[in-house]
């Protein structure tokens, strides 16, 4: 019983930053943990970064850490995520996703995806 919504996404030189943003809705977030996730074609979808709703606990795929940081905001039942220094092979779709259970095997919810685009 959750909507996420992702937006943010764009084309942006090498470099440079952006920020995404998952607007959830339908359900409180108090027990969930939110995380990204990217898909570039041709390539299986990666994880990217996770957070916890409750406490704010983080963690991040090696080839993010010190680039890319997750975050949510409460009074909004938003997550983001900045991108900083990006490089060409962030070029992805990005998925906004939602692990209602975290005890159980696999995400719950998906959002629609926003392209990514890292020009050289």
């Amino acid at each position: 019983q959750v909507q996420l919504v992702e937006s943010g996404g764009g084309l942006v030189q090498a470099g440079g930053s952006l920020r995404l943003s998952c607007a959830a809705s339908g359900r409180t977030f108090s027990s969930y943990v939110m995380g990204w996730f990217r898909q570039a074609p041709g390539k299986e979808r990666e994880f990217v970064a996770a957070i916890r709703w409750s406490g704010g606990s983080t963690s991040y795929a090696d080839f993010v850490k010190g680039r890319f940081t997750i975050s949510r905001e409460y009074a909004k039942n938003t997550v983001y995520l900045q991108m900083n220094s990006l490089k060409r092979e962030d070029t992805a779709v990005y998925y906004c996703a939602a692990d209602e259970e975290p005890s159980s095997p696999g995400y719950d919810y998906w959002g629609q995806g926003t392209q990514v685009t890292v020009s050289s």
